[in-house]
């Protein structure tokens, strides 16, 4: 693609300037470090344009304050760019496979919980970004179905943006959305025995 030209102009009956402003479904999933990341870096594009920004953990523990969360939370309120609300539906890192104690929702219901907000929120339109961060690992669990989601984003109102990451994104999310990028592992410090560090994984 030289000088960011597309390699084809589909026969779509839009202008340039519509077919260039579509809202998109991007997917980063894969095996490598810097899904989320990469997601994030989106949403901070996304900020700078004054777009209103939701966050929607759901796999991360609530406890588990990342790095991109508080640099987030603080430009949002800033009053600079858009607005940023960060929401965490997860229980933590649930292929750990703890039982939730006694009285407490399971995993799933949680995460299914998660969905049924973000539904709500993409029919009122209420943000104009959507990072939907390790949201492809309930849809390989079997926990939300993947058709559902592929529905709900194709139907969506207005010009909602939505990201999803984690690994294992299924066939059908991949086949839908307009970007998807995997990311592959060449090395990592963990082959060596390094567990994650402060600045780079948090």
């Amino acid at each position: 693609m030289p000088q960011g030209k597309p390699d084809v102009v589909p026969d779509d009956g839009l202008t340039t300037r519509q077919r260039r402003n579509r809202p998109l479904v991007m997917v980063h999933t894969g095996i490598g470090k810097g899904k989320s990341t990469a997601a994030f870096g989106m949403a901070l594009r996304a900020w700078n344009q004054g777009w209103p920004v939701g966050v929607f953990q759901f796999v991360k523990s609530a406890k588990w304050r990342v790095g991109e969360e508080n640099a987030l939370r603080v430009l949002g309120a800033s009053g600079e760019g858009g607005t940023v609300h960060w929401h965490k539906m997860g229980e933590g890192w649930s292929w750990i496979q703890r039982p939730p104690a006694e009285g407490e929702q399971s995993h799933e219901d949680r995460a299914r919980e998660g969905w049924e907000q973000v539904k709500r929120d993409l029919a009122a339109e209420t943000y104009r970004f959507y990072v939907l961060d390790e949201f492809a690992y309930l849809l390989h669990w079997g926990w939300i179905d993947t058709a559902e989601v592929v529905e709900v984003l194709r139907d969506r109102p207005g010009t909602q943006h939505v990201v999803i990451t984690g690994r294992n994104a299924p066939a059908e999310l991949v086949g839908f959305a307009d970007l998807v990028t995997d990311m592959s592992k060449v090395r990592h410090p963990m082959d060596a025995g390094q567990k994650g560090q402060r600045g780079i994984e948090w």
